[in-house]
């Protein structure tokens, strides 16, 4: 069994991981290869501290990893089957190199009871803080209604980027002062590996205002996707155009070989989309 430090040349197997941990246990669907793949080039995420990032492998495959969640304070701790002796270890190098001035906090599944009681034995407290993934079956083709006028078109956030970032400024609720987004915004073409365009869609209006975004991630040899981000531009909101979006890219997936999607959410939105609870995760804390 070896230790070392994470690099940029350990990225495809830290997501062959990743997708070796939720291939038959989903778990740990929280975090998954995709969540890794959108999270690396998020803005917030400080890649600096990257060689944090614990890994540990059994001839040079990883087995286990504890990864921070875009900062310092939040961790994922995860070791495959047939390494849950390591999760312990794991744990506790989170809470030496991941935390900050409040400790660490570590999502676990409420059906993981192994991994409860390692957390419990080390120290760790539940908290009030959670998170759910809600899932939909990918079986038939969803219904595409989109409003009169719209079109829907594929929107790369590497080769456009200054729209891409522009429609989830307003999407996401900063406003909609085209000024002050380029004041405070840096357009950073944003290029991930796995990205699949065809699964990246906006909602375009009859005046060519790209007005909603929906992006989907999925890869060859997994049997899910996974939804990440969503978004509305807050004077389109209730037209169901998110939600035409969302089943167009949910198509798409099933088209390629997802069988299910997965949402970190526990909105009504997205009920009313058919998504249904498929995990629940609580956050222990120390520190």
């Amino acid at each position: 069994m070896e230790f070392r430090n994470y690099t940029t040349t350990d990225y495809e197997a830290l997501c062959d991981f990743l997708i070796a941990l939720n291939r038959d246990d989903r778990r740990h669907i929280n975090w998954n290869w995709a969540r890794l793949e959108w999270m690396y080039e998020h803005p917030q995420f400080d890649k600096s501290t990257m060689d944090a990032i614990g890994l540990w492998l059994d001839g040079g495959r990883i087995v286990g990893a504890a990864i921070y969640d875009m900062y310092f304070g939040e961790a994922f701790c995860g070791a495959l089957s047939g390494y849950e002796d390591l999760y312990p270890a794991i744990l506790s190098y989170a809470y030496r190199e991941l935390g900050d001035e409040s400790g660490v906090g570590v999502s676990v599944c409420d059906d993981s009871a192994g991994e409860i009681e390692a957390l419990r034995a080390l120290g760790f407290e539940l908290s009030d803080q959670d998170e759910t993934v809600m899932s939909i079956p990918l079986d038939g083709q969803l219904p595409v209604e989109m409003p009169q006028g719209f079109t829907i078109e594929e929107l790369d956030p590497a080769q456009q980027a200054d729209d891409f970032q522009w429609l989830l400024w307003q999407g996401f609720d900063h406003g909609t002062d085209r000024t002050e987004f380029e004041v405070k915004e840096t357009i950073v073409p944003q290029v991930r590996p796995h990205f699949d365009r065809s699964l990246s869609l906006t909602a375009v209006s009859a005046g060519a205002e790209k007005t909603a975004y929906c992006c989907l991630w999925y890869q060859p040899g997994t049997d899910y996707a996974y939804v990440e981000p969503v978004c509305t531009v807050p004077s389109y909101r209730g037209r169901g155009i998110a939600r035409a979006l969302i089943h167009e890219a949910l198509n798409r997936a099933g088209d390629l070989g997802a069988r299910r999607a997965y949402v970190i959410s526990d909105t009504e939105f997205y009920q009313r989309l058919g998504f249904t609870t498929a995990h629940h995760f609580s956050f222990y804390w120390k520190l």
